[in-house]
């Protein structure tokens, strides 16, 4: 019978961690080699008349070139690696210098709960989907080979793991990890990172990409980075799965993925990246709608504008939103406003319009906005065709016959577009989201009202809830 070398995964430190075939390999060790940093986890588990082998960090060869001798004197043997002994531990090396001295000694390796498995539970669940682990550590592997890995992981858009992410030596590296990540993730990415992980002095911390401080990060830290997909939700990570596809959930349904990824492409590409939610949410669905990043600078949002319509439109009392076209209230989505019960008007092609603009000798699209204030003295009033009505609405504001809880300004042409967007502006009071200049249009004014609709899903940056 061949003597042994079983390689045991004591998973990350906790007794708890430990799984039942690894705790009864240890329970029969008769010799026991291992670093000596990593005993004291397992020594109450072995038996009283256990020999153990010990040496310290960087002395790997010694340690296993000694179990193998051990073996090869005709006793068997086992060897503890923190973690799986697969990832990143001992059975690698076992492996390589049985092969390396075609010894003729039979070996079990025996897995066991590896770091990031445990720091991804205490952070959540952040490695849903694929995944890669990285470590920074350049003693055997050039660092021109681990940035290929790091680029590569960013291109593919995996869940990163980082072991070896820092030490006093090497302290630089993590700073470039981050410098490639922003290169290639929106800087809100949820990362996570877990100290002394299953061990003594444990603790978690799930910040994003931009705010990640690599100086709270040492030697006994794992990381874990999200991918395109991956949120924070009360101080944990998640990364979806995509179950709730299979159930043909529209929370999750294939078109909103792909508007979410959209949106998060479109934040790396944006020439300031911290600009507040309030501002980057209408901005992020105005790039998407007309791929134009002239949006930046001249989409005007007041403050807080976005949640003071939302909460006018659902808590006060207000349930209609007007356009001055109807092509801009086809573009508004059907199933957020059912679930809001909130219904849109379009008085363009009512015939009492058309009498009143005949009448006044004024366009119909003013005709229409007289008709809606009569009505609607307080909707959402949204335009993206016609400046003469957005005027109309101005001057009924001056008159205190209109006020509206909110206002989309974004009529597009050449003729009196921008004297009706300044005409709008000193109405402080009422909350506005103005596209400057000539640009506008109903699709753009449509896409800005549903920005609106999903607000509550804007801090979690998921658009697309009723696509």
């Amino acid at each position: 019978m061949k003597n042994k070398i079983t390689v045991i995964g004591i998973g990350p430190g906790d007794e708890s961690d430990l799984t039942s075939r690894a705790r009864e390999a240890l329970k029969n060790a008769d010799i026991l080699v291992g670093y000596t940093y990593y005993i004291p986890f397992i020594s109450h588990l072995l038996k009283e008349s256990v020999e153990i082998v010990k040496n310290g960090m960087k002395q790997e060869r010694q340690r296993i070139a000694k179990a193998l001798e051990i073996a090869e004197g005709g006793r068997d043997v086992c060897v503890i690696s923190s973690g799986d002994s697969g990832i990143y531990g001992m059975a690698p090396l076992v492996y390589e210098m049985l092969c390396e001295r075609k010894l003729d000694v039979e070996v079990e390796v025996i897995p066991g709960i590896s770091a990031f498995q445990k720091a991804a539970s205490l952070l959540g669940a952040p490695v849903g989907h694929d995944f890669c682990v990285i470590s920074l550590s350049d003693l055997m592997t050039p660092w021109a080979i681990i940035e290929k890995r790091i680029k590569a992981a960013v291109d593919a858009d995996f869940v990163t793991a980082v072991y070896n992410p820092k030490s006093i030596g090497r302290y630089w590296e993590l700073y470039r990890l981050k410098e490639l990540f922003l290169l290639g993730r929106d800087p809100e990415t949820p990362i996570g990172y877990v100290r002394h992980a299953g061990r003594k002095g444990e603790h978690t911390t799930v910040t994003t990409l931009k705010d990640f401080n690599p100086e709270d990060v040492d030697m006994f830290t794992v990381v874990l980075i999200g991918n395109s997909q991956s949120y924070g939700w009360e101080g944990r990570m998640i990364t979806p799965r995509g179950y709730y596809i299979d159930n043909a959930d529209e929370e999750n349904s294939p078109g909103r993925n792909i508007m979410i990824e959209s949106f998060r492409t479109i934040a790396k590409e944006l020439a300031d990246s911290d600009v507040e939610i309030g501002i980057k949410w209408p901005l992020l669905h105005a790039i998407h709608t007309t791929a134009d990043f002239e949006m930046e600078k001249i989409l005007k949002v007041d403050e807080d504008a976005v949640a003071r319509i939302f909460t006018a439109l659902t808590k006060g009392g207000v349930r209609t939103i007007v356009t001055d076209v109807t092509m801009a209230a086809a573009g508004i989505r059907k199933g957020a406003l059912s679930r809001l019960g909130i219904e849109v008007k379009c008085y363009l092609n009512d015939p009492a319009t058309a009498e009143l603009a005949r009448r006044e000798g004024i366009t119909r699209t003013q005709a229409g906005i007289r008709l809606a204030v009569a009505e609607h003295p307080d909707a959402l009033y949204a335009f993206g065709n016609a400046p003469t009505a957005l005027m109309e609405l101005c001057t009924l504001i001056r008159h205190h016959k209109a006020t509206p809880c909110g206002i989309v300004a974004a009529p597009v042409g050449f003729v009196h577009v921008c004297e009706s967007k300044h005409m709008v502006k000193p109405f402080s009071d009422i909350p506005k989201i103005i596209v400057e200049g000539r640009k506008g249009g109903s699709n753009l004014a449509a896409t800005l009202v549903n920005s609106i609709l999903c607000w509550p899903d804007a801090e979690l940056l998921r658009p697309g809830r009723d696509v």
